[in-house]
């Protein structure tokens, strides 16, 4: 919900969410492959659960959305990414017993089919984005 993460909170989560994911996915920790990884924080003015609003002011929930090219992916990199997602959520929030319970933080892999990601006006292949984050 609006408002449910102070700025210390949304800075230490952003931070440690691109490095770790970087982490899983074993992209190499160089500026041009941090210069593709991104965070966007949307925190939503209404969230509803099997139909029910919630309260404002409770605990904050998460969909944590991962864009990767596919192929790149295995299920021991996902488990990972999910692993490391969750972690980094816990490690900043009050109560992080909380992370135990699947309803209170989703991490959607999404796996873009090749030649369905582009930038700079052109389509971008698993090859290009190897080859930029290599240089």
């Amino acid at each position: 919900m609006s408002g449910s993460l102070d700025q210390e909170s949304r800075e230490k989560i952003g931070g440690q969410l691109v490095s770790e994911v970087m982490l899983a996915e074993g992209a190499p920790d160089t500026a041009a492959a941090r210069s593709i990884s991104w965070l966007v924080v949307n925190e939503i003015d209404a969230w509803f659960v099997g139909g029910q609003r919630l309260p404002a002011g409770g605990s904050p929930k998460y969909v944590v959305r991962v864009g990767v090219p596919a192929g790149s992916m295995n299920d021991d990199k996902r488990r990972d990414i999910v692993r490391r997602v969750n972690r980094v959520l816990a490690d900043a929030d009050e109560d992080p017993a909380r992370f135990a319970d699947a309803a209170t933080a989703w991490v959607h892999i999404n796996e873009i089919p090749e030649g369905n990601w582009g930038a700079g006006g052109e389509i971008v292949r698993i090859e290009d984005i190897v080859a930029l984050v290599s240089s």
